[in-house]
């Protein structure tokens, strides 16, 4: 052996990645163990975001509660307010008009397509392809503007209600959704030129974090990262809610369960989504936007301040709200990160006895340490970036 070539012996070392740092999207603590390079254990810390969610619930009306939702999965708030109100409605047993559904359906996928882009952008960005995240923006900026145009908002949005939605479905909400179905399609194609066939993309992702269809199910995986291992579970196609039945679309699936596929995954699944608003905007029947129940829904502003039955009726909705009969049930819906399921026990008042909030994030961060394992830490950036975490809802 030359003397270039003599072998340094290293020692194990335990390095504390965050919680404040760039690629931890978010308030994260990575304790990692190293060997040189080599990655030995990584052991999530979480917690830093706790506010006491479910909790805070427990102490709130029903129809109180959904601003909350906003604050769990803030990048895809429509799915939260989704998942919560379904539950409620179930402990109600109320059948929602059908232009409800399908308003919902609109939203929820205008909400999986705006999470998976913030979700490729970053990741690009998190291995050093700056330019990406700036593409992904200039999309999601017009899924911002239809939420907007759907309830005045942009980010922490509100919008379903109990029993429906907070405003009806315009025809300019309708026109906008069908110019992303135009556009979109040719700007996905963009970033596949950009990313997919990238030599440095392809060496940073490929191969990397590679966990297998029976280690996936077994930690609990859902969403993407489960279906990347091919697995072939999507609540909208495993057991369907709203219209989804109704609806054509494919699910997406992948193979070498690694970064790659989750990168491939989330591409196709955004083509899949502008399928389904195209058919919605479309199917989309005429009628009302909420129940007809005047103690579930405040009655229209417009007609608040000079009329005292009405006046009444919104001052015992805002102040009181409604109650909902004893019972349990939960609810699960397919959310851009993976299953979100919303278990509530009413005692029959106006307040959840118990809610307990089941976010993909927190089970899909349980899979790090066994993607991280024998891989560099380089590689770790990597693996969290295609886990897309965020932490509202991890932390809860």
């Amino acid at each position: 052996m030359t003397e270039s070539q003599t072998l340094v012996d290293t020692e194990k070392i335990t390095l504390h990645l965050g919680p404040q740092h760039p690629s931890a999207h978010g308030l994260l603590h990575l304790v990692v163990e190293l060997q040189g390079e080599k990655v030995i254990r990584v052991e999530p810390d979480i917690g830093y975001l706790h506010r006491g969610t479910e909790k805070i619930a427990e102490n709130l009306l029903y129809h109180q509660f959904v601003p909350y939702t906003d604050r769990l999965d803030y990048l895809s708030a429509m799915s939260n307010n989704l998942g919560y109100v379904m539950a409620v409605e179930k402990l109600l047993d109320i059948d929602l008009p059908e232009r409800v559904q399908y308003i919902r359906v609109i939203a929820a996928e205008l909400s999986r397509i705006a999470g998976h882009l913030l979700c490729v952008g970053a990741w690009g960005m998190d291995l050093g392809a700056m330019s990406i995240l700036l593409y992904a923006m200039r999309e999601r900026e017009m899924i911002l503007d239809i939420f907007e145009l759907m309830c005045g908002a942009r980010m922490t949005l509100s919008y379903m209600r109990i029993g429906g939605v907070r405003y009806d479905f315009t025809a300019e909400c309708a026109q906008a959704c069908l110019d992303l179905v135009r556009i979109m399609p040719a700007r996905i194609d963009e970033y596949e030129r950009i990313l997919t066939g990238n030599r440095v993309w392809l060496k940073r992702n490929k191969g990397i974090g590679i966990i297998s269809a029976e280690e996936a199910v077994t930690i609990g995986l859902s969403g993407p990262i489960l279906r990347a291992s091919g697995v072939k579970w999507d609540i909208r196609k495993s057991n369907p809610y709203l219209v989804y039945d109704r609806i054509d679309f494919d699910m997406v699936t992948g193979a070498a369960g690694d970064c790659f596929d989750r990168y491939m995954v989330r591409i196709e699944e955004m083509r899949q989504c502008l399928r389904i608003i195209d058919q919605c905007v479309k199917a989309m029947p005429d009628g009302a936007f909420h129940v007809d129940d005047p103690w579930l829904v405040p009655p229209p502003h417009e007609e608040t301040y000079d009329n005292m039955e009405n006046l009444i009726h919104h001052f015992k909705y805002v102040s009181h709200g409604f109650k909902v009969p004893a019972g349990e049930t939960y609810v699960a819906i397919e959310s851009p990160k993976g299953e979100l399921g919303v278990y509530i026990v009413s005692d029959g008042s106006e307040k959840p006895f118990r809610l307990k909030l089941r976010m993909p994030t927190f089970m899909n961060l349980q899979s790090l340490n066994q993607m991280c394992q024998g891989g560099y830490l380089a590689d770790v950036v990597a693996v969290l970036s295609s886990l897309d975490p965020v932490f509202g809802e991890c932390d809860k």
